[in-house]
């Protein structure tokens, strides 16, 4: 699949989880989550810090969540899920 038809499968399934209220937004709460194994993806923006990246990273191959990166900052990915705030993770109830 080209880059584009994946950009927008993702900002699909981010749009789905906001209206549906399945989404947990933020590093501290998101990492709690994928630890209960109730996450099905993980999306962080593309200016994470690195150790917050590697963390999300292990926990998420624990929990077996596929982890996808966000094509823009955490403030556009904060703009995106209509917060006026930055966002940086996202995790998805599965």
């Amino acid at each position: 699949m080209s880059n584009q038809v994946i950009e927008s499968m993702l900002a699909e399934e981010i749009k789905s989880a906001l209206k549906n209220d399945s989404a947990i937004l933020g590093y501290r709460e998101s990492v709690k989550f994928i630890k209960l194994n109730q996450s099905k993806l993980i999306v962080v923006s593309n200016n994470i810090p690195e150790n917050m990246r590697k963390e999300l990273e292990h926990v998420s191959s624990l929990s077996n969540s596929k982890l996808e990166i966000f094509d823009g900052n955490s403030r556009e990915m904060g703009t995106f899920c209509g917060k006026p705030f930055p966002v940086s993770v996202i995790a998805i109830k599965g």
